[in-house]
């Protein structure tokens, strides 16, 4: 396991200051759920993106707080050193976004994924997941549990700020061709999922919905889907609403995992 930052990201995390405000104990909240919008700003200012960053090793928690904090309109809530702390933390704080690494002690990050995203109260908690390869086998599993895509530990600072805005905004699917490549690799390896389970509420999709979930898969965004299909983006999102809800799926890297496991979409077919 990783002891620090990988590559460039960690070079420009060690060359910031260190953040005054991180607490002592990294199972201890920065921040406290319910603060004004406008608390630490001008009136109307834009609400912050809450972030809560959850790993076992100090010096990666620190990193990310550091490359984090160092953007407007984000900011670092708390950090944990396992998965039990991020699940703790989460309920407490509500952040926007968990950045979940995948190997903790006590509580690993797919099973804190899972009871994240498996309870109402904290349904507006987007979870990214943390990896050093982006072909892991543990961020299939991940995905599966509901998280909304994956960040290397090694991306550029500015990768990471858009990742957390972009998961925040509620754009589940980060890299698109990267998670469908992974999610490819680990389906066709994997035994078979009964057919029964991986097609429930496959058969309820209309022909146009089927046709949607088929470019999701395929990695193509709302506005690539409605150029396609010639209908707009907006049309798009009310076609995925219905189709999450059918299927029961948290967001769009569900989805991809619902397309794949079903056989709407072949591994390797375009």
């Amino acid at each position: 396991m990783e002891q620090t930052l990988d590559g460039e990201g960690a070079a420009n995390a060690s060359s910031q200051a260190a953040n005054p405000a991180t607490p002592a104990n990294p199972a201890t909240p920065a921040g406290e759920p319910g603060t004004s919008p406008q608390a630490a700003g001008a009136p109307g200012a834009q609400r912050p993106v809450r972030v809560l960053v959850a790993d076992d090793q100090d010096l990666v928690r620190s990193g990310f707080r550091m490359i984090l904090s160092s953007y407007d309109g984000i900011e670092v809530v708390g950090e944990a050193r396992d998965g039990d702390q991020a699940v703790q933390l989460a309920e407490r704080l509500r952040p926007d976004v968990v950045l979940m690494d995948i190997r903790m002690p006590r509580v690993n990050g797919i099973d804190a994924t899972r009871a994240i995203r498996s309870n109402a109260v904290l349904a507006d908690v987007q979870v990214l997941i943390l990896t050093t390869f982006d072909l892991d086998e543990y961020v299939y599993d991940a995905l599966s549990a509901g998280a909304g895509g994956f960040l290397l530990k090694d991306a550029e600072p500015d990768e990471i700020a858009s990742a957390v805005r972009v998961v925040a905004a509620g754009e589940a699917l980060i890299e698109p061709s990267i998670t469908r490549r992974l999610i490819e690799t680990f389906v066709a390896a994997r035994p078979g999922v009964p057919a029964g389970d991986a097609a429930r509420g496959i058969d309820q999709l209309t022909d146009r919905e089927r046709e949607i979930l088929t470019l999701v898969a395929r990695g193509l965004n709302n506005d690539q889907i409605g150029e396609r299909l010639f209908i707009s983006p907006a049309t798009v999102k009310t076609h995925l609403a219905r189709i999450m809800a059918k299927l029961d799926a948290h967001d769009r890297a569900q989805l991809v995992v619902r397309a794949y496991e079903s056989g709407l979409v072949k591994p390797g077919v375009m």
